[in-house]
């Protein structure tokens, strides 16, 4: 008889394959939050995510039956959600891997939505899909503003041309780490490599953007998006920054109609997907 610990990964392999990049083709994007109105154009954010099924392919293969997922239905809290619905509903996720346990909440505006946004946040602290952080805010412009809006560029290919693709996902193939003994399953994952023309997030900037006064980072556009005239125009994107870039003095304030290819996101704290 084999040893079991012949034939499983070592644990810090294991953590390493479950962290590993997406495959390509996984990542889809969804609209997040209702349509705005900007200088008589309809901009919708969208944010990359994946589907439940591909964390459990994941757990499948990594660390088949050594996983363990028990779901909790939260009390029910007054109010509504971000998109006004009543009744919106929220689960906790104990997702369990090897004895460690991690756990997460997760809402929806019914069962199956809450309990799955729940499992892919428990997920998330295993460190799969974890690159999706990685991504900026896409502002897409829409048809219009109805129920049945529709974006005028697949938001993949918007994203791609403005900020080209993150390291995660343009990295190449990646072979994860091989398991002992008899499992010498195939762990690679292929990922398509971006064109030369392409720039990574870390090395993506445009030829106007500014760097923060403080410490010398990258910084937030906020031209297109924010409300009050007065508002800084750019804001430093490290969180512990506080560096800003009020808009010049003595010049009419006025709302800056610039392409949609050039809105970029606002800060946000929600999971992408």
């Amino acid at each position: 008889m084999i040893a079991r610990h012949e034939t499983h990964l070592e644990k810090v392999d294991i953590w390493s394959a479950l962290a590993a990049p997406l495959p390509a083709g996984v990542i889809s994007w969804r609209q997040d939050g209702r349509t705005i109105n900007r200088d008589g154009r309809y901009l919708a954010r969208f944010v990359a995510y994946i589907e439940a099924n591909t964390v459990r392919e994941r757990l499948d293969r990594v660390v088949p039956g050594e996983w363990d997922l028990t779901l909790e239905l939260l009390p029910a809290v007054a109010g509504l959600d971000d998109d006004a619905n009543q009744g919106a509903c929220s689960f906790k996720a104990r997702l369990q891997i090897l004895g460690v346990i991690r756990e997460d909440v997760g809402t929806g505006k019914d069962y199956k939505q809450a309990a799955t946004d729940a499992f892919k946040r428990a997920a998330v602290r295993f460190g799969i899909a974890h690159e999706l952080y990685a991504y900026e805010q896409n502002w897409v412009q829409m048809d219009g503003d109805g129920k049945f809006a529709r974006p005028i560029e697949d938001p993949a290919l918007a994203y791609a041309r403005r900020y080209g693709r993150p390291k995660a996902v343009s990295a190449g193939a990646t072979t994860l780490p091989a398991p002992r003994g008899d499992v010498a399953a195939d762990l690679t994952v292929s990922a398509e490599p971006a064109p030369p023309a392409e720039r990574t997030l870390d090395t993506m900037r445009t030829t106007d953007e500014p760097s923060c006064p403080k410490c010398g980072g990258r910084v937030w556009d906020n031209r297109l998006t924010k409300r009050n005239p007065k508002a800084p125009d750019f804001k430093c994107r490290d969180r512990s920054c506080d560096g800003v870039i009020w808009p010049p003095k003595g010049e009419k304030i006025e709302a800056k109609a610039e392409p949609v290819e050039t809105a970029a996101a606002v800060e946000t704290d929600e999971i992408p997907f």
